[in-house]
């Protein structure tokens, strides 16, 4: 029998996806949304360009739900049926999905509540602004593709630490 601890580790796991990556989605959308409220009260008419950073942090939340609901997925309950390998390695896949768009949302706050009060200023801004924001997103999306690549080693090798 499979020790029970593999299931808390599991569940770790799927845990640690989506609540660090809501707090980076949460921390971008709010810190960008600062300035695209300051951008809105002295350039109304550049509001929906401006709206980027706060999207683009949204989806970072996104990120973290599609990590935890796979890892949820393969957790197993049947005697035999969940080692400590996939435990461990789900946990990983959590940690690095859910560091990775904490990350990219603090990235994305900082870059795009300056970029945004900017590009009210200066609209040539706004083509520098999206390609900031496409590299700090791009973190998120690096910890979402090793996670997914955990999860398969996971479900492939999952027999490789039984309990004694």
């Amino acid at each position: 029998n499979y020790p029970p601890s593999a299931g808390l580790y599991g569940a770790l796991g799927a845990t640690a996806a989506l609540v660090f990556a809501n707090l980076g989605s949460a921390y971008g959308a709010a810190k960008s949304g600062v300035g695209v409220a300051h951008l809105g009260a002295s350039y109304p008419e550049k509001i929906m360009r401006g709206i980027v950073p706060v999207v683009m942090a949204g989806i970072l939340g996104i990120y973290g739900l599609i990590v935890a609901v796979i890892i949820n997925n393969n957790i197993k309950t049947d005697d035999y049926s969940y080692s400590s390998y996939s435990a461990f390695m789900h946990l990983g896949a959590g940690i690095a999905a859910g560091l990775s768009a904490l990350a990219a949302g603090l990235a994305i706050g900082i870059a795009g509540d300056t970029a945004v009060r900017a590009y009210g200023k200066q609209e040539k801004v706004f083509v520098a602004m999206i390609l900031m924001l496409i590299f700090a997103e791009a973190l998120g999306l690096y910890g979402l593709i090793i996670a997914l690549l955990m999860n398969n080693a996971a479900t492939k090798y999952g027999d490789l630490c039984p309990a004694s």
